[in-house]
């Protein structure tokens, strides 16, 4: 079992990764927090897949699980969607000791820890990512939210997680669409990071599309120390943790002006890493080799790098809103070369306009 250690202070905690987890899981939470009662929050097909073992492995470290199942789709990151889980957590006389257990993937960790952060002011939860992009991503940081109709993630908290148990077996039952999408935010450590992992990427994408266990935990791995490095910096955004939004804030716009219907996340920040690949060579901010390199390998992982037919005055209208943005300024994310970006609220309008319908 791989070991990684977030350093916080007070609100530290492991992420612990390796196949077969789900049968300890109990015993690993209880490791980490001694609860009064443990909810656990997930899909119904997720529940189909994994419910049975989690809650199997619950009781025998002594804890009888209740479960709330929500609707899966990024269209349950809503207020209305966190309100019916409070309602349920009421009915459950859910104290401030009661622990949330995120079984899912991105949608299923952002509301639960939403949840957590906001009921009575703050309940403990931990994150049991099963989905390669939550596994890599959403679960290690402490980003919790939900979305608006204006935007995604608008209402959230910085709240992190007691632990992260990462079952790399999950994966097996992964559409294949997911497991694609989840590689877009693999890929973005590469580039915004670690040049080294981009080539490992570059040289292994054949055996990651398979599946290669050994490549499946060096890139879990990896991606999840990066993202600790990142976070340890800065927790709760203030400058340098920008850099994890890299291919986010046109990824967002796609997402939004297709309503999160047309695309999965990990897709549309594909999308958003090859046109913010293609700004920053506009701009003058990297050679021509870093766009034709981020957009090759996207491409050969089977993922989306062309846009869809979207109007750019929309799009650049959609960024405006974006969380990063201040006093009107749209923060990009820009590469100046592979495992080295910028931060940037200072680009023309006009070229961002024409790379878009470029």
């Amino acid at each position: 079992m791989k070991q990684l250690r977030l350093d916080l202070g007070a609100r530290s905690y492991d992420i612990l990764i390796a196949p077969g987890l789900l049968k300890n899981a109990g015993a690993l939470i209880k490791e980490a927090v001694s609860p009064s009662q443990v909810v656990v929050i997930t899909h119904p097909t997720i529940r189909k897949l994994y419910g049975a073992a989690l809650e199997s492995s619950l009781k025998t470290a002594g804890f009888q699980a209740q479960w709330i199942e929500i609707p899966e789709g990024e269209s349950s990151k809503s207020l209305e969607q966190a309100g019916a889980i409070f309602d349920s957590l009421f009915k459950m006389n859910c104290d401030r000791k009661s622990l949330l257990v995120a079984l899912g993937g991105g949608v299923i960790g952002d509301i639960t820890g939403f949840v957590a952060a906001t009921w009575l002011r703050g309940v403990p939860f931990v994150q049991i990512p099963t989905t390669l992009l939550s596994q890599v991503d959403s679960s290690v940081g402490g980003k919790t939210a939900v979305n608006h109709p204006q935007g995604k993630n608008l209402i959230g908290a910085f709240y992190q997680p007691r632990r992260v148990i990462v079952d790399l077996d999950t994966l097996k039952t992964l559409p294949e669409n997911e497991f694609k999408a989840g590689l877009a935010e693999v890929v973005k450590y590469g580039v915004i990071e670690d040049a080294d992992f981009f080539e490992f990427l570059e040289n292994n994408a054949e055996k990651i599309l398979k599946q290669d266990p050994a490549c499946l935990e060096r890139i879990v791995e990896t991606s999840c120390a990066v993202k600790a490095l990142v976070v340890e910096k800065d927790e709760t955004e203030s400058s340098y943790r920008m850099i994890l939004n890299y291919g986010h804030t046109i990824g967002h716009a796609v997402e939004a002006l297709t309503h999160y219907t047309d695309y999965l996340h990990g897709e549309a920040v594909a999308l958003g890493m090859v046109y913010a690949a293609r700004l920053s060579n506009k701009l003058g901010k990297c050679s021509d080799e870093v766009p034709k390199r981020i957009e090759g390998l996207l491409d050969r992982l089977g993922l989306p790098v062309k846009l869809p037919k979207l109007d750019a005055d929309a799009m650049i209208e959609s960024m405006g809103h974006d969380k990063k943005a201040v006093a009107n300024k749209i923060r990009f994310i820009l590469v100046q070369k592979l495992g080295a970006v910028e931060i940037t609220s200072d680009v023309p309008f006009d070229v961002l306009k024409s790379v878009l319908t470029d």
